[in-house]
C-alpha cells in the first residue's frame, strides 16, 4: 500500500472539495474513489425550494453528511420560508440568495438541486455542470428535446454526477419488476402501457397583471420570452403553459412513461408518433391537453418492434381500473401490472395469477444515490442520458399532440423527418440576449 495515501485513496493534504472532485471522475472510467467519511460532508445549494422542492429540500437536508449553504428563489417569500425551515432543523441558517449565479461562484459549494419550473431546469443545471457543481435536477430533466441533449453533453463534459428526479428508478420493488421482465418472467417484452389519471383543477380566466411585491418576476421568466404576469400562472399553475412547463405528461406522467421505457428494454428515441387529445373537460386558460393518448413505436431492437401506450386523463380520480397509476407490460407469456405505490403482479397464459408484491415508493433511497454517486463517481440510477430519453417522450408526446398527425423521429440526430413545422418545436424560442440562454440551442 502507498504509504502516502490515506485509505480513503487521497493523499494526506487532500481536502474535502478535491476528494469530491477526484471521485466524480470516476464517473468517466477513472478508478473509483473510496466513500468519504463523515467529515467529508457534501455541501449543498437549494434552487426552488418552495411548492415539491419544499420536501426535497427537508429530505437532503436531515442527511448528516449534507450542509444546505444556499437556498435560491425568486419569491422572497418562499426564499425566507426555506431558510428558516433550514436554521430549525439543522441550527444552522443558509444564506438566501436569489441569483443562482452566486451559488455557482462560491467555490465551496459541491452541488445543486434544481426543483424550478421547467423552463429553468436545463439552463441552471448546465450553469451549474460549467461551474463544477453536481446536480440533482426534477423531472422533466428540460423543456424540450434540444436542451436536454445540451444537458448530457455538459454533465459528461464536466464530468458532474446528473440525477434526474424520477425516483422510481431507486425504488426496490420496481428494480426488482424490471428484473423479472428482463429476465423473461413474462417472455419478450413487446408492449407497455402506462396511464395517468389525475384530479387536477380547473386554472380559470385571468388577464395580465402585476405581480406581487414579493416576486422578481423577470428573474422568474429569466431565459424564457417574456410574457406579462397574470395571476393564475403562479404558484405551480406554469406548468400547464407552453412557455414554461411541459404538461401532466412531463409533470406526473413522465414517471410512469421512464418506467414502462426501462421496462420494454429500449436503448433508444421512438422512430414513429401517433397522438390524440386536448382540452375535454376544462375551460379555462391551460394550454396542454388534460385528455391525451400517446403511442410511441420503437424499431425493432432485435426481430421485432416494441411500442409504449401513453394514457392521460387529469379530471378522473387518481385510481382507475382497479389499480393506481403505472403500467402494464405485455409479454409473449404473461403480463404484468405495475405501480409505483402498489407493487406488481403477475399473469401467465390464460390469465393464471403468479407472483404478487405489495410495496410504496419512497424518496429517500433516490436522494442517498445522487449522494453516494458524488463520493463515488459512479453513475446515478437516474443517470441524465437516462433521464433525457425518458423526457424526451413527454415532448414528443405534446408535439405529435399539437401537430395532429403521425410523427417520424430520427433518434440519432434528435429531429423531426419531413415535418419542418413540428420540428421547430424540438427547440424553444429565448428571450434575446439573456445570460442563461445555454449555448448550442
Amino acid at each position: 500500500m502507498d504509504q502516502g495515501r490515506t485509505e480513503r485513496g487521497c493523499t494526506p493534504h487532500t481536502n474535502r472539495r478535491q476528494f469530491l472532485k477526484g471521485a466524480g471522475a470516476a464517473a468517466m472510467g477513472l478508478p473509483k474513489a473510496r466513500a468519504a467519511g463523515a467529515n467529508d460532508r457534501i455541501i449543498l445549494g437549494m434552487i426552488g425550494p418552495g411548492g415539491h422542492g419544499s420536501g426535497l429540500l427537508k429530505s437532503f437536508a436531515a442527511q448528516k453528511d449534507v450542509a444546505v449553504a444556499y437556498v435560491c428563489d425568486a419569491d422572497a417569500n418562499r426564499m425566507s420560508a426555506a431558510a428558516k425551515a433550514v436554521e430549525s432543523a439543522t441550527g444552522k441558517a443558509p444564506q438566501a440568495q436569489k441569483d443562482l449565479r452566486r451559488i455557482f461562484d462560491d467555490r465551496s459549494v459541491d452541488a445543486v438541486i434544481v426543483a424550478t419550473p421547467d423552463h429553468w431546469h436545463a439552463p441552471a443545471t448546465i450553469l451549474a455542470c460549467e461551474a463544477g457543481k453536481h446536480v440533482y435536477v426534477e423531472k422533466p430533466c428540460a423543456h424540450n428535446i434540444r436542451e436536454g441533449r445540451l444537458m448530457v453533453e455538459a454533465a459528461r463534459r464536466n464530468n458532474r454526477v446528473v440525477q434526474v428526479g424520477t425516483q422510481t428508478r431507486s425504488a426496490e420493488h420496481v428494480r426488482r419488476a424490471m428484473e423479472l421482465l428482463h429476465g423473461g418472467a413474462i417472455g419478450e417484452v413487446l408492449v407497455a402501457k402506462v396511464w395517468n389519471s389525475q384530479l387536477r383543477r380547473n386554472i380559470g380566466r385571468a388577464q395580465p397583471s402585476e405581480p406581487p411585491a414579493h416576486l422578481d418576476f423577470d428573474l422568474w421568466v429569466g431565459p424564457a420570452p417574456m410574457v406579462p404576469y397574470q395571476a393564475n400562472l403562479l404558484p405551480g399553475i406554469w406548468r400547464w403553459w407552453y412557455a414554461f412547463g411541459t404538461g401532466d405528461i412531463g409533470n406526473d406522467g413522465v414517471h410512469d412513461i421512464d418506467v414502462g421505457r426501462w421496462g420494454l428494454g429500449v436503448q433508444t428515441h421512438p422512430t414513429t408518433i401517433t397522438a390524440l387529445g386536448g382540452k375535454y373537460f376544462f375551460d379555462d386558460d391551460q394550454q396542454f391537453p388534460d385528455t391525451q393518448t400517446v403511442i410511441f413505436e420503437y424499431a425493432g431492437e432485435g426481430a421485432k418492434k416494441r411500442q409504449l401506450i401513453y394514457e392521460q386523463r387529469i379530471w378522473s380520480p387518481y385510481v382507475q381500473e382497479g389499480h393506481e397509476n403505472g403500467n402494464a407490460f405485455y409479454g409473449t407469456q404473461g403480463m404484468m401490472i405495475l405501480g409505483k405505490q402498489s407493487g406488481w403482479q403477475l399473469f401467465g397464459p390464460r390469465n393464471k395469477p403468479g407472483e404478487t408484491v405489495s410495496a410504496r415508493l419512497e424518496s429517500l433511497p433516490h436522494h442517498r444515490d445522487f449522494l453516494d454517486c458524488i463520493k463515488s463517481g459512479r453513475r446515478p440510477n437516474a443517470d441524465i442520458e437516462i433521464g433525457h430519453q425518458s423526457s424526451a417522450l413527454a415532448h414528443l408526446g405534446n408535439i405529435a399532440t399539437r401537430a395532429g398527425r403521425v410523427l417520424h423521429f430520427d433518434p440519432a440526430a434528435e429531429r423531426i423527418s419531413g415535418d419542418e413545422e413540428a420540428n421547430r418545436l424540438v427547440r424553444r424560442s429565448y428571450r434575446q440576449g439573456h445570460w442563461a440562454v445555454p449555448k448550442g440551442v
